[in-house]
Parts: structure tokens; sequence; C-alpha cells
């Protein structure tokens, strides 16, 4: 059984659709019809995206730092008011 309802488009998406209409012979309301099926079966579909990956790199530590020493790193990094 059919539900009937009143639906405002915009007139972008109007404009396509009644040329779907004009173009394929199909009623209006089929093309809606279609148009919404389509639609609504893509969203149900789960997408399959490419696993993010962090490409790690060696980056070393500069010439005369050392992590054994917070305080001088921060005094390196941020000048000496850090405090």
């Amino acid at each position: 059984m059919a539900k009937r309802t009143t639906v405002t488009l915009e007139d972008d998406i109007a404009a396509q659709l009644e040329e779907r209409a004009r173009s394929t012979g199909a009623s209006f309301k089929d093309v809606i019809n279609q148009a919404l099926r389509v639609g609504l079966s893509r969203q149900a579909m789960p997408t399959r995206q490419k696993p993010f990956k962090i490409l790690a790199r060696p980056l070393g530590l500069r010439q005369g730092l050392s992590y054994d020493n917070i305080s001088d790193l921060l005094e390196y990094g941020e000048g000496s008011h850090h405090r």
C-alpha cells in the first residue's frame, strides 16, 4: 500500500527529477521513488575505507640534546621562560 505525502523539493533537485522523467518516459512519482530507493540503499551499505596508516621515520635527536634532561629540552624548545 502506497503512502501519500507532501514533500518540498529544492529547485535544482526538482529540475533534475523532471528531466529524468522526461528523458526516460517514466512518471515523476516513479522517478522520485527510484531515486529514494537508490539513495536509501547506498546509505545502508557500509563504506569501505582504506585503513589509516602512519609511516614512522626515525627522526633522531639534534646534536647536543639529550632526553635525559627534560629541563634543557624545554628551555631549548620554549625558551628560558618555560616555567
